[in-house]
């Protein structure tokens, strides 16, 4: 579960390395977002000389979470060591070209293929 003031890592190679979410986007009161959930967040880590820079705001797409999650289908438990975003466009296409690190299967319940289609892992 990822709420404001949350600190994510960046899952793909767009240039930033720590995010800090600060809305939840999809519903207009809505307190938390889990796996596939689009959210606004600022950048409080880049590497130099890229295209995004510190203190700029970018969307994202949650890929792991911390807090464990139950599939509906099989009833099986999936929790993952971190906080991840993968850094999106306003047509939700990645900015990086390359994605780090095991991904959900549950993107592609969001129309995120793009997203699953460069992740070495799908779990």
């Amino acid at each position: 579960m990822i709420q404001p003031q949350t600190n994510l890592n960046v899952a793909d190679n767009s240039g930033a390395r720590k995010l800090m979410c600060i809305r939840v986007l999809e519903t207009s009161n809505r307190k938390y977002a889990n796996i596939g959930d689009i959210v606004i967040a600022v950048v409080k880590e880049a590497v130099p000389n890229m295209s995004i820079k510190k203190s700029e705001i970018v969307r994202a797409i949650i890929v792991r979470t911390r807090k464990e999650f139950k599939r509906s289908e099989n009833g099986s438990i999936i929790k993952f060591d971190d906080n991840a975003a993968v850094i999106i466009n306003q047509e939700g296409n990645p900015k990086g070209t390359r994605v780090f690190g095991p991904i959900a299967r549950e993107l592609r319940k969001t129309n995120s293929i793009k997203i699953l289609s460069l992740a070495p892992e799908v779990l």
